[in-house]
This record gives C-alpha cells, structure tokens and sequence, in this order.
C-alpha cells in the first residue's frame, strides 16, 4: 500500500493544517460519510505513528496510516489532491500494484 499527496494536496497541509517539520499527518477511519467502504470515511489529524502500515514523507512531515485501518483500502493505494472548487482534500484510490506476481 502506498501514499499519494500531490503538490497542490502538501501546500494544502501546510496552509490550512499548519503542519511543520517534525510533525506527523495520520489518515484515519471513520464511522460515517462515503468512502472506499460503505458507511465509512477517511479523516485526517496531526498525530504521532504508532504501526504505521505506510507512510511518505515531504518537507520533514510524515503523512501515514495505521496498521489498524489497513482493512479499509483493501488492496488499494490512497491518492490525496485539492479539490479546486471546494478547496479541500479530495480522496482517491488505486488497485495497489503487485511487483513480481504472477497469475
């Protein structure tokens, strides 16, 4: 599973989150709204790894997941943009890529 923050998605961090080096970003689950899995959503909170399932750095921040709500994305990468019309981070997911595997 991987993570992907565009440029535009960083500077979003940075300006509305006021994330700074040394900081941690964490993607959570939660009940609610419409996601990936039916009833649940993706929030998002300064917060420090704990088992991180996976992560990317930028700018001295890492921005991670939990090995706990690995469940959610179910063989899926997480791809983070802006939203240019509402100016909020949009969402999106990948069929995760298996290097080497062969069916």
């Amino acid at each position: 599973m991987e993570i992907k923050i565009s440029e535009d998605a960083f500077k979003w961090f940075h300006e509305e989150m006021e994330v700074a080096a040394g900081e941690s970003v964490r993607f959570f689950v939660r009940y609610g709204g419409s996601g990936l899995q039916p009833g649940f959503s993706l929030g998002v909170t300064k917060d420090q790894p704990n088992e991180a399932a996976a992560e990317v750095e930028d700018g001295g921040v890492i921005y991670f997941i939990e090995q706990n709500d690995l469940w959610y994305f179910d063989g899926h990468d997480l791809a983070v943009s802006v939203n240019d019309d509402l100016q909020e981070l949009d969402y999106s997911y990948e069929t995760t890529k298996k290097a080497g595997k062969e069916e």
